[in-house]
């Protein structure tokens, strides 16, 4: 895997993806290797590398565009299942360095 799979893969379209949301400049859609029974990533349509990174794409414009798309993937969860956390990692916790959150529900299945 590369170091930014959203890049490389999901955004060119090498792997094909379930949306849930899509906006000019973020996406969210059905994890494809879900941890969770219901896990869904949300991602900016631009490379940003994290959430603390310095990019100047990595504005309060673009982080209040995926916290909207967030907060409507967590409530249409939260209703359908009774329950969402929303996740993001940092650092060494962050497998591929593209800034995403995680909207997951239920049981860990891996």
């Amino acid at each position: 895997m590369t170091h930014d799979f959203y890049c490389d893969e999901v955004l060119n379209g090498k792997t094909q993806v379930n949306k849930v949301i899509e906006t000019d400049r973020v996406l969210a859609y059905h994890h494809t290797r879900p941890f969770y029974e219901h896990h869904i990533v949300v991602i900016p349509k631009i490379h940003v590398q994290s959430f603390i990174s310095e990019e100047e794409e990595n504005n309060d414009s673009l982080l209040l565009e995926l916290m909207k798309v967030i907060k409507r993937v967590a409530a249409e969860m939260t209703m359908k299942t009774g329950s969402s956390k929303i996740i993001t990692n940092l650092g060494t916790y962050q497998d591929s360095k593209h800034f995403h959150w995680h909207v997951v529900s239920g049981e860990k299945v891996r």
